[in-house]
């Protein structure tokens, strides 16, 4: 056991600083060292509980008594605060974050995964460094650098390369030369620790390429097989020698420093794989993809957009490692001591779990033109999920033995173990069965086929959705049936974990129904299919006796607890039955794969874009088309307006002129002829006034008319 700077009395717990708990290694590292003992790596009675908590990554088991407790930061200002940590420390000036700093007993900065992090690191140690006389109790600072600043070191021996470097020889290391901001802060956080152990103690933790809790470095291999890419790149030759560490197992080495404070200053923290990239890749591609792998050129690699520059520059790293002190002296529960490829089917079920790419598996049953692949297909493009239906399955897999079957034929092939020989004469015997039977596959066959269909990766993946098969009990068990190497862990007649679907669906409707259903469709749509209506009546015939109250397949699932749901497709007149497929996504929850890429968020941007910009050029054209109809109503009405006016003076004049006709009788017989008269006698006279002349000649000649 590692020797430590002297036996204080264990505290109750402990205030434990981290950088960036929403990074990756940030959030496991917190996650992990939330939940440990202070001290609970000296006790051996702590390993088997350790233990325990790494079977599930997702696994927050509740707080112990005396746990370090977290106080960190956030890489994204706006990121939640994970329930793990204590505190989240919010600042604006660096003053404001030493305060928080000087508080905790441990104080840890990761600089693997963001460059940025390294001046903050070289920064927070040397404020502690120079507050050392007000600092009252003994401060731990950890750097987490990588194994990069050992990446052109000289091999200990020319003649034998493959010596492995320890930490006995960190003098000696060489840094990749993109990493030397790395190597300069692990020398400060070296040379600082060394003024005042009593009160400021420092360690250099030169950490292999992590992995394991979802992936960060290798996420980009996970991805793509998870994804079905037919090959995994491996860049270059792909035999340049990778140091890695599980995260767990990293988090463990922490624990270990954290708890026994040992007098050496500078550990590396590996596993013994001793793996090559190429090892790395093509394990992943077998257990997670196709099994197949592709050399590319590291220049071909750089395009690929997963990757930036500091991955790159890791992932070619050849550098042979060896954690001596953490092996001798250490007691770490390894998660994965013995690296990556023995320890893959863990890491590959931590992943999927960790990342929420759980397959989705369902079986939707049902009468004849029930709907089956119409639901089945709209559902398959929303979840992601792979359509396995009866007809697809049988084309594919005879396919498949056909091209493997060739290769038997082919002198000088090599025979990939019999493989090639026994597709070739399985291939023999399904052809005769189906000149045997009509052209009919007996059933011993299509159950293989759909076995090693529903086995296959891309099916384990994402998932399927098996549309309308089996049709019987019997079909249905030997389906599901776990195979003899699959029961291990299973009572004798277990089912198939891997492939029974978790929800089962039948869609139910009366044959009267489903007759005039078929009746109603198109010629061209029925031409060449089973729903002409002598098929349909015959298979009717068959699904009808194959499920009596009594005898269903629905039966089968039943027995096993998986609860088959009913919908009454009657009832559903939606187009495309889409309320029968909007009832089934509510039963089976949210899809449980990668969200949208960023090509696909910005291609359905676009779209958005597009659909708007569309929206308002309608609108735009509708508006002005009433804006214009308004203009023409409005110019037509005051047309209208003008021409009513017009006839409405019209007969107003007439009106006057008729009602003037009298006045005008009664002056031209009894006034005209006297102002006439009155008028040329004022011309004969010329009077001064002539206006009072007329009126006195007026009053005086006024006829007295009764």
């Amino acid at each position: 056991m590692a020797s430590t700077d002297g036996d204080q009395e264990r505290p109750k717990s402990k205030r434990m600083f981290i950088n960036c708990v929403d990074a990756y290694q940030g959030r496991n590292l917190a996650k992990f060292l939330s939940n440990c003992v202070v001290g609970g790596s000296l006790d051996e009675a702590e390993e088997e509980e350790e233990d325990d908590q790494s079977v599930s990554s997702d696994f927050i088991p509740p707080p112990k008594e005396g746990c370090y407790e977290i106080i960190g930061t956030l890489k994204d200002k706006d990121a939640k605060k994970p329930d793990f940590v204590k505190e989240i420390i919010n600042y604006q000036t660096k003053e404001q974050l030493y305060e928080h700093l000087i508080e905790c007993d441990i104080i840890i900065y990761d600089i693997t995964e963001d460059p940025d992090q390294i001046d903050e690191a070289t920064w927070a140690v040397s404020e502690l460094h120079s507050d050392l006389e007000k600092i009252d109790s003994q401060k731990s600072f950890m750097l987490i650098s990588s194994v990069m600043t050992w990446a052109r070191s000289k091999p200990l021996d020319p003649d034998d390369p493959e010596i492995p470097f320890t930490e006995d020889d960190y003098r000696r290391r060489k840094p990749h030369p993109n990493f030397k901001e790395h190597i300069s802060a692990e020398k400060t956080v070296i040379k600082l620790g060394k003024t005042n152990k009593a009160k400021l103690v420092t360690y250099v933790v030169a950490s292999g390429l992590t992995y394991g809790c979802g992936e960060s470095i290798f996420h980009y291999l996970f991805k793509a097989a998870w994804h079905n890419a037919p090959e995994l790149n491996v860049f270059g030759s792909g035999q340049n020698v990778v140091p890695t560490i599980h995260i767990k197992d990293l988090a463990g080495v922490i624990q270990n420093i954290a708890d026994s404070r040992p007098k050496v200053r500078y550990l590396v923290a590996v596993d013994d794989s001793q793996t090559t990239l190429e090892e790395i890749v093509k394990v992943v591609s077998q257990n997670l993809g196709t099994g197949k792998i592709k050399n590319i050129s590291k220049e071909e690699a750089l395009l690929n957009k997963d990757i930036d520059q500091g991955d790159y520059d890791q992932l070619l790293v050849n550098l042979r490692m060896d954690a001596v002190f953490v092996k001798e002296n250490m007691r770490v529960t390894w998660v994965a001591e013995s690296g990556i490829p023995e320890n893959i089917a863990a890491i590959v079920k931590e992943y999927r779990t960790t990342r929420g790419l759980l397959p989705v598996r369902a079986c939707i049953l049902g009468p004849p033109a029930a709907g089956k692949s119409t639901v089945v297909k709209q559902l398959c493009d929303h979840y992601k999920l792979h359509h396995v239906k009866i007809q697809d399955v049988i084309e594919e897999s005879i396919a498949n033995l056909e091209k493997s079957a060739a290769r038997a034929d082919q002198e000088g092939e090599e025979d990939d173990d019999g493989k090639a020989a026994e597709d070739q004469e399985l291939l023999e015997s399904v052809m005769q069965s189906k000149e045997e039977n009509n052209g009919r596959i007996e059933d011993q066959y299509i159950i293989r086929f759909y076995k090693e269909k529903l086995h296959s990766m891309p099916c384990q993946n994402q998932g399927f959705i098996i549309d309308g098969y089996p049709k019987l009990i019997e079909q249905a068990k030997e389906l599901f049936t776990a195979d003899d190497e699959e029961e291990s862990e299973e009572a004798s007649g277990a089912y198939d974990k891997a492939i029974m679907p978790e929800h089962v669906f039948i869609l139910e409707a009366p044959d009267e129904f489903l007759k005039q259903r078929v009746m109603n469709l198109p010629e061209l749509v029925v031409a060449g299919t089973h729903n002409t209506e002598e098929n349909l009546l015959r298979r009717l015939a068959e699904y009808r006796a194959n499920n009596t109250e009594d005898d269903t397949i629905l039966n089968y699932f039943d027995e096993l607890e998986i609860h088959p749901d009913h919908t009454d497709v009657v009832k559903d007149t939606s187009p495309m039955m889409k309320d029968t497929v909007e009832k089934i996504k509510k039963i089976m929850g949210e899809p449980r794969n990668y969200g949208p890429t960023a090509e696909e968020l910005e291609q359905m941007k676009r779209e958005e874009e597009e659909i708007r910009l569309k929206k308002e050029a309608e609108e735009k054209a509708e508006r002005e088309r009433r804006e214009a109809e308004e203009a023409s109503l409005k110019k037509r009405r005051q047309e209208e307006w003008a021409e009513r006016l017009d006839e409405v003076k019209r007969e107003e004049y007439e009106l006057l002129e008729t009602q003037s006709i009298p006045l005008r009788n009664y002056l031209m017989k009894h006034v005209m002829p006297t102002l006439t008269q009155g008028l040329i006698d004022c011309c004969k006279v010329r009077p001064d006034d002539a206006i009072d002349y007329l009126a006195e000649y007026l009053f005086q000649n006024n006829p007295q008319v009764d």
